[in-house]
């Protein structure tokens, strides 16, 4: 059984002529091109402990699979706002799993984006644990609600943002959440 140990955060930005180069180097940027990316859903794992990017790179091999809970968009629309988020919540509770989320959009700002794609988390996580908020409160009052419960012990996001090149050429933002073994 593989259940992920450990899980670490990253972003990337790439910019060039061809959509699918654009990602590449939005893959190289953030540290990941090397490796075969398979997407799973939004499950934080349970006793999993975050390291940083570096830590978690030296794990990894060329080549090798690797699951992920990531996002991308891109836009060969000149000065187009895009954004990219990965939003995580982790219960206080270390036996019990918390949540990944993934978000693009345009139009939003990297702050917007992020605190977005936070929110998304620590909203999926409150409804598995009790925790009874109104969902269309401003994030501030649901974060005063979820630090009041006690239950929530960390939440957080990974965002890139950017404006679409200027001479048209494609951009591409890609965040992601790699875990590890």
């Amino acid at each position: 059984m593989y259940v992920p140990k450990k899980i670490f955060f990253t972003r990337g930005l790439g910019i060039h002529k061809e959509k699918l180069t654009s990602f590449e180097l939005a893959l190289r940027n953030a540290g990941i091109a090397p490796f075969n990316l398979v997407g799973v859903s939004s499950i934080y794992p349970a006793g999993c402990v975050i390291v940083d990017r570096d830590e978690g790179l030296r794990e990894l091999i060329p080549g090798q699979i690797v699951h992920a809970v990531y996002s991308k968009i891109e836009t060969n629309e000149p000065h187009r706002l895009i954004a990219s988020s990965i939003g995580m919540a982790r219960p206080r509770d270390e036996n019990a799993y918390g949540y990944l989320s993934e978000h693009h959009g345009y139009g939003e700002t990297e702050e917007q984006s992020g605190n977005y794609a936070q929110d998304l988390a620590a909203e999926m996580l409150a409804t598995i644990l009790g925790v009874e908020f109104d969902p269309d409160s401003s994030w501030d009052e649901k974060r005063q609600i979820w630090t009041i419960s006690n239950k929530i012990v960390e939440t957080r996001n990974i965002t890139q943002a950017a404006r679409g090149d200027a001479a048209g050429r494609w951009t591409t933002v890609v965040t992601a959440a790699i875990l590890l073994p």
